[in-house]
């Protein structure tokens, strides 16, 4: 177990943005990210947990406390069941599963981060959430003082949230267990549309594995969501806000808005998500606000690759990140009376 002090946060962060830790402690074992755990709860010490960084947004004073780095190992197969340590690198797992045969992660590929971290989030991509394949998540449980194991339904996910994200500050996940699918080398069944046409296939339809997988990483790559240490457009946190989801009156209002901004013909995205909701694109929405690819001036600016995800251009603070997002917030509430939501966690700051 490795502890430093005084110690940057910003290398930890896939947007290299945010101050120095109090304290930095990075734990290989189960045993060692419990044992800081406790100790920073006994000690009334604030703690902030780190896996991949790639959903953190960390203010520019830092953070006054333990910042926990979980970097525990450990990958195991049996059969069709996946196991994974919170520290595994997510992407090199989902190339595991592929590798083995196994189908149900296969379009999450390319996505950075930490295992432990695919269910707080109930990550997902082109079709697919973890919260399909997740069985069951072992956590030490920082009220009860001890590790406990849930189930998927305990988990209570939903569209990019979970148990543990609505109670950020009661559980630890230590490993996450996964229930894939032997298709005979074959996927899922493709369910993103942008995914099905550039396969040829129709959705629902299944393709070799790799062929999934390799067609996934290229869609994200374009749109800068594949890291690259020499590309600005990927010093971010991928998606920045989430994709609003409305009531069936709040859609009928948010079409109106859009039909008086954009013209009489306009129709918006609208995906039915079930019980009288429809989900409508964040993308969309920020780019008919007038943020398009590159917007921005500053050293944080709009990707020039996607809408959705802000950049650091090289030399940028959290506040000018957090300028640029509460401006994009502004513009797209004023146009269609939505208020986006970040899908980052933030830490000593807000928007």
């Amino acid at each position: 177990m490795q502890e430093l002090h005084d110690a940057p946060l910003a290398p930890l962060t896939t947007f290299r943005l945010g101050g120095p830790a109090t304290r930095l402690v990075t734990a290989t074992t189960d045993d060692e990210v419990i044992a800081v755990v406790r100790e920073a709860d006994s000690a009334g010490t604030p703690l902030l947990v780190i896996g991949g960084g790639s959903n953190l947004v960390i203010g520019d004073k830092g953070f006054d406390g333990t910042a926990l780095v979980v970097a525990t190992k450990g990958l195991t197969l049996d059969g069709t069941r996946l196991e994974l340590a919170a520290g595994e690198v997510w992407t090199d797992a989902v190339a595991r599963t592929v590798e083995a045969g196994l189908a149900g992660v296969e379009c999450l590929a390319g996505i950075p981060g930490s295992a432990g971290a695919t269910p707080i989030q109930n990550v997902g991509a082109y079709g697919q959430e973890v919260s399909s394949t997740v069985t069951e998540v072992v956590a030490y449980d920082r009220r009860a003082h001890e590790t406990v194991t849930l189930t998927n339904e305990e988990c209570a996910f939903s569209y990019r949230h979970s148990r543990f994200k609505a109670d950020p500050e009661r559980y630890v996940v230590l490993r996450v267990r996964f229930a894939l699918e032997d298709a005979d080398g074959l996927s899922g069944p493709v369910r993103y549309a942008e995914t099905a046409r550039v396969l040829g296939v129709a959705p629902g339809e299944r393709v070799p594995l790799p062929t999934a997988r390799a067609t996934v990483l290229k869609l994200r790559a374009g749109k800068g969501m594949v890291l690259d240490p020499e590309d600005h457009d990927t010093w971010s946190a991928g998606s920045f806000f989430t994709n609003p989801i409305l009531t069936d009156e709040e859609f009928v209002t948010f079409r109106t808005r859009a039909r008086q901004h954009l013209g009489a013909g306009t129709e918006p995205p609208a995906y039915p998500v079930g019980e009288g909701r429809t989900k409508t694109s964040a993308a969309w929405l920020i780019d008919k606000a007038g943020f398009t690819k590159g917007y921005g001036t500053g050293p944080a600016r709009i990707s020039t690759k996607h809408t959705l995800a802000l950049t650091n251009r090289g030399e940028a603070t959290t506040e000018d990140l957090l300028a640029l997002a509460r401006e994009v917030v502004a513009g797209v509430r004023e146009a269609f009376g939505i208020t986006l939501v970040n899908e980052p966690v933030t830490i000593g700051v807000g928007l």
